[in-house]
């Protein structure tokens, strides 16, 4: 059941492009979650009891075992997250809720994961717990606007000591090492999949990329049973 803690801002991290990562620190240990699930965070004060204050959606980048500690990474897209950017500092109170949602990657078939930007996160916690002996592929699609802006390329690249797993990374202004140019485009990803049609696709990102590359996998053929998107602005 989803439960409502208090949480202190341990952290946070300015990426620039008005990208900020926050560690939280629970009241108490979370409840237990599925790697995928999100929260709901907000930032006025909640007395239990009231309504639940004005909150937003953010996919928790934590890996599931650490219950005190709670990771998000946002972009600022509109007033809520421009009050967050504004408001939140080290030492400042939120409230969350958690968890919730039913984006969870099941790596018991071939699946192909596309990331865009922060839309990362919602794959981070499954990618910590592939193991060395994870018995199908997993191809994951990263890409942002910028080599700065792979926020969780670490991460990934540690994660990619399962076999299994083929991290592509990709970049649309700018260059780095290991990085390809340009959005992630289905062509490409359909070049790099031995059995396109066979995988499970799981989409993650800005609300355009979802229903430019939703839409290009249904035209291409692919079920729509294989289509599973992670939707938030």
């Amino acid at each position: 059941m989803p439960q409502k803690l208090r949480c202190q801002v341990l952290e946070t991290v300015d990426h620039g492009g008005q990208v900020h990562s926050l560690t939280l620190a629970s009241e108490r240990p979370a409840p237990r979650f599925l790697p995928g699930q999100f929260l709901h965070l907000a930032l006025d004060e909640y007395n239990p009891g009231d309504f639940w204050p004005e909150s937003r959606v953010f996919s928790i980048a934590s890996v599931s075992d650490d219950r005190r500690q709670l990771h998000i990474t946002y972009a600022v897209k509109g007033r809520f997250t421009a009050r967050m950017e504004t408001e939140l500092h080290s030492g400042s109170e939120v409230w969350v809720k958690l968890p919730y949602g039913e984006f969870i990657v099941d790596a018991s078939s071939e699946t192909c994961l596309l990331a865009g930007g922060t839309g990362i996160t919602a794959f981070t916690a499954f990618l910590s717990i592939l193991k060395e002996d994870q018995p199908n592929s997993v191809t994951l699609f990263y890409g942002a606007r910028c080599p700065d802006l792979l926020i969780y390329r670490s991460q990934v690249e540690a994660a990619a000591a399962c076999p299994k797993l083929r991290p592509i990374f990709m970049v649309e202004e700018g260059r780095a090492p290991g990085c390809l140019p340009g959005r992630i485009e289905l062509e490409q990803v359909f070049q790099s999949l031995p059995e396109p049609m066979s995988v499970t696709y799981y989409l993650s990102g800005p609300p355009a990329m979802l229903k430019t590359l939703s839409v290009g996998l249904v035209e291409r053929g692919v079920d729509s049973k294989r289509i599973r998107m992670d939707a938030w602005e």
